[in-house]
């Protein structure tokens, strides 16, 4: 919790589910404001998920560009992926690490975790920091296209100023990095 002040706590009321998908959850609640009113609150259900600033010996920074339909453009991102039922946050850093570039490291540091749209969602994404890196054979998920690719560090923080890279996650990974690591 941020700052302590006044309840700001909304209760449910009554709910329900409006979609189930092979992930995500559309959930539509009556809730109880804290001056005693009510009102709705429709919210997206997420897994969670974990994303990794992948760092090569050089310097350079992993990196991935991958169409992303909802948007309709390719997108300069870190690795990421969600997580599987009862998959601890640190397994599913490493498996998507390999499966998604096929990188495997010696050295991993959480970082912290991301709200990425706390108004309409519960997602949440833990940062990891992943080093000593070795190269072995991707394993990507059927339906899975992205290319795999190794930028200077400071240059993708140049991408992040310049608008190039726009990715949530990959901004506060990136940042994440240089601000409290020094990197």
């Amino acid at each position: 919790m941020a700052v302590k002040g006044k309840d700001l706590t909304e209760h449910c009321v009554c709910g329900e589910a409006l979609y189930s998908g092979s992930f995500l959850r559309l959930r539509r609640d009556v809730v109880r404001l804290p001056d005693g009113s009510e009102t709705v609150r429709e919210y997206v259900r997420h897994p969670g998920a974990v994303a990794i600033v992948a760092l090569l010996d050089d310097g350079r920074v992993v990196m991935e560009r991958q169409h992303r339909y909802p948007h309709g453009r390719d997108f300069l991102e870190i690795p990421a992926g969600k997580l599987e039922p009862q998959e601890p946050h640190f397994e599913t850093a490493k498996r998507e690490l390999q499966e998604e570039t096929g990188y495997v490291a010696r050295e991993w540091t959480r970082l912290g975790v991301i709200h990425t749209t706390v108004a309409y969602s519960d997602e949440s994404i833990e940062l990891w920091l992943a080093k000593g890196l070795e190269q072995r054979a991707a394993k990507l998920d059927a339906g899975e296209f992205l290319e795999v690719l190794a930028l200077p560090f400071e240059e993708a923080i140049a991408m992040i100023r310049d608008g190039r890279i726009t990715d949530a996650k990959t901004i506060a990974g990136l940042l994440w990095v240089k601000v409290f690591l020094g990197g």
